[in-house]
């Protein structure tokens, strides 16, 4: 009933070390430590019990790992048949450990052998393992992983039963029912399945970060009075990463409330949970929770139904070292993990150092709503500490004893001791000599004039800082490489960095640009490099897609919105250019320039008018306009008045000449020659 963390540099991964204490009475407490060591440490007499090292310690260490059940023995096949009395001792000691590591491989730990029991790999995980659970029944192991599946093993064979996807996103925790039909998983959101079919029975949404615990807390529902069917009425508890907030759900038979039913409040992320269950519906649930600021928090509550109001702590337990002197400040202790013993009133602590833990059984006083116990943890250490100084030891020369040096065998060469400046320097003193210079004194004190740049790692060692971080996920040494700015150091990091780490760098830029958008500017520059040079080589990869399945989904969601930013940056731009425009032809002013000839030619009155005219305003143009056209109207009337009056002359005309030649036919001139002349 534990839940234990792996450090890690992601920002949304569990705080704390994998630890838990055996089912057995807690005899034993198991860690693994950022190291990649496994240790298993005795209740009783706080001794080192066994420490295991796994052959991939560095790149695949420990992120979670559980023990198996009290009543589920490791099941050997012996070659030969054993005494009764034999199997029965052998099955009676043998306790297996489940380790979860990064590189989705899990290793089945014989505690009383000190061995390793079997190695879980084929079909199961491609990515970190989160959580492990054991059946309590069947002996069987189910583990989740970032690879958004859940994986149930069959430890006899060590091979896969069964496995399917447990969400859209990474699945960080699980927990089994307490009839072993059900099984809990944790993502984003919560999910109870039915181990049988596989299928989702009910959903709980209420975490905004992922789920790092889920414990059951009851093993029978309030409401003794309707049928049980195992799961229906039952509680359990979750803490979240980053959350202060435990939530208590309770499953019920209809499908309309998802939220939380109630919830206990911690000063900081829990980090270490033990609690015990609830048999009936008298019987309250003692909860110690094991905050990141090194505090425990004891709640007792009896689960019957909604509560409001988030619930605090009874008693909180802090740990704290005396100070050297009298006005010295006591120094806090953190405490580790923390879990009941089997009376359910004493606790045990582990607190101090993950390298060396001290447990302790303390009681519980219900009447004490603070305690804080002042421990020495000093002189813990120290013993260590003297007999490895005390290990070296300096020979001591006989001066009978001869030298050897090297060189040809039966010549030895005179080896004259050149003597130091100083020396010099105080035999011309000596002497009477003149007084030594400043130059010569500095020289003789050997001083560096050279100033070191320690600040900044040389280029040479970035591949080599890059490829630790990545192995060790230093999350201090990959910032110090990876936030740079210079883009010739970037390239030569990248061209001389080794190939096995190219995928590692990957997809640590893709974590980080899902971050700050100043971070995702310098992981552009970085990935931009490492596809350009290491294209070759990653087109060769089998598994490229899947292993980059998560960089392509990130920049294809960012690049939806590049062709409606850049249609407005366009237009934006044109807007721009043509204001700019007309503001720069606003500033400018006509030059003043002066005619070097004017000539100018008499003109009529008409071209005096029109010069007039031209020189009028804009303001009056419409005028002028109209003007015009009332003119040639009128000009338009007069010609065709004159052309009237034309044809009323032809017709007189002709009528007189019609006239004129009916005399001249008829001979009755009458007009004389004068007359004629007059008339002409």
């Amino acid at each position: 009933m534990a839940a234990g963390g792996g450090g890690s540099g992601d920002p949304l991964s569990r705080a704390g070390v994998p630890c838990a204490f055996s089912p057995q009475n807690q005899a034993y407490f198991a860690l693994a430590s950022t190291d990649g060591h496994l240790r298993v440490w005795e209740t009783g007499n706080n001794r080192l019990h066994q420490e295991y090292v796994p052959s991939a310690h560095l790149s695949g260490t420990c992120t979670c790992l559980a023990w198996a059940p009290a009543r589920l023995q490791a099941k050997e096949t012996p070659q030969r048949k054993k005494r009764k009395s034999e199997a029965i001792g052998t099955s009676e000691q043998i306790d297996l450990l489940a380790l979860g590591t990064a590189v989705g491989s899990i290793l089945l730990y014989s505690t009383v052998k000190g061995e390793l029991h079997s190695k879980l790999t084929s079909g199961g995980h491609e990515n970190k393992v989160n959580c492990i659970e054991w059946h309590q029944f069947n002996g069987c192991l189910y583990s989740c992983s970032d690879d958004k599946h859940i994986v149930e093993w069959n430890t006899q064979t060590c091979k896969v039963k069964c496995k399917w996807k447990g969400d859209n996103s990474s699945v960080s925790s699980l927990c089994i029912s307490p009839d072993g039909k059900m099984l809990l998983s944790a993502g984003r959101t919560i999910k109870l399945w039915v181990l049988e079919t596989k299928e989702i029975y009910r959903h709980f949404t209420g975490h905004a970060t992922p789920v790092s615990s889920l414990i059951f807390t009851t093993l029978r529902p309030p409401n003794e009075s309707q049928p049980f069917d195992g799961i229906t009425g039952l509680y359990f508890l979750s803490g979240a990463v980053h959350d202060r907030l435990l939530n208590v759900w309770q499953i019920r038979s209809e499908n309309k409330e998802k939220t939380a039913v109630m919830s206990f409040t911690v000063t900081d992320e829990p980090v270490y949970i033990d609690l015990t269950l609830s048999e009936n519906k008298e019987e309250p649930v003692k909860l110690a929770v094991v905050c990141k600021d090194g505090q425990v928090h004891l709640f007792e509550h009896i689960l019957n139904g909604f509560c409001k109001k988030p619930l605090t702590s009874n008693c909180t337990i802090q740990i704290a070292a005396p100070g050297k002197g009298k006005k010295s400040t006591p120094k806090p202790i953190p405490i580790l993990a923390a879990g009941f013993c089997s009376d359910k009133m004493s606790l045990l602590l582990v607190y101090g150092s993950w390298f060396q833990p001290i447990i302790e059984r303390v009681a519980l006083n219900p009447k004490e709503p603070h305690m804080c116990l002042v421990r020495d943890i000093s002189n813990c250490w120290a013993p260590k500490v003297e007999t490895a100084i005390t290990k070296v030891r300096t020979p001591v020369m006989n001066s009978e004893a001869k030298v050897l040096v090297p060189g040809i065998p039966g010549h030895r060469a005179a080896n004259k001791l050149a003597i130091p400046q100083t020396e010099e320097l105080e035999n011309k003193r000596k002497l009477g000599e003149n007084e030594v210079s400043i130059e010569e004194r500095l020289g003789a004190m050997d001083i560096d004039s050279k100033k070191r740049k320690d600040d900044l790692p040389q280029t040479n060692s970035f591949p080599i800082l890059l490829t630790q971080g990545l192995e060790s996920n230093d999350f201090e040494m990959l910032n110090k490489v990876l936030q740079t700015r210079n883009v010739n150091l970037i390239k030569k990091t990248v061209l001389r960095m080794p190939l096995h780490a190219v995928i590692p760098l990957l997809q640590e830029l893709t974590k980080r640009l899902q971050g700050h958008p100043n971070s995702a500017v310098l992981m552009v520059q970085w990935l931009k490099c490492v596809l350009t040079v290491h294209a070759s080589y990653l087109s060769t990869l089998p598994d490229l897609v899947s292993q980059l399945r998560t960089l392509y989904q990130l920049l294809d969601s960012r690049v939806k919105t590049f062709q409606k930013l850049s249609h407005l940056h366009g237009k934006l731009i044109l807007l721009i250019t043509q204001v700019t425009a007309s503001e720069k032809t606003k500033e400018m002013s006509c030059p003043g320039q002066k005619a070097k000839l004017v000539y100018e030619e008499e003109s009529s009155e008409e071209e005096s008018d029109d010069e007039i005219a031209d020189k009028d305003s804009d303001d009056n143009w419409d005028e002028d306009e109209d003007e015009k056209e009332s003119e040639k109207d009128e000009d338009a009337d007069e010609e065709n008045e004159d052309e009237d009056a034309e044809e009323k002359d032809d017709e007189e005309n002709g009528e007189d000449r019609d006239m004129t030649s009916e005399k001249e036919l008829n001979g009755d001139s009458d007009l004389d020659p004068e007359n004629e002349s007059e008339e002409e």
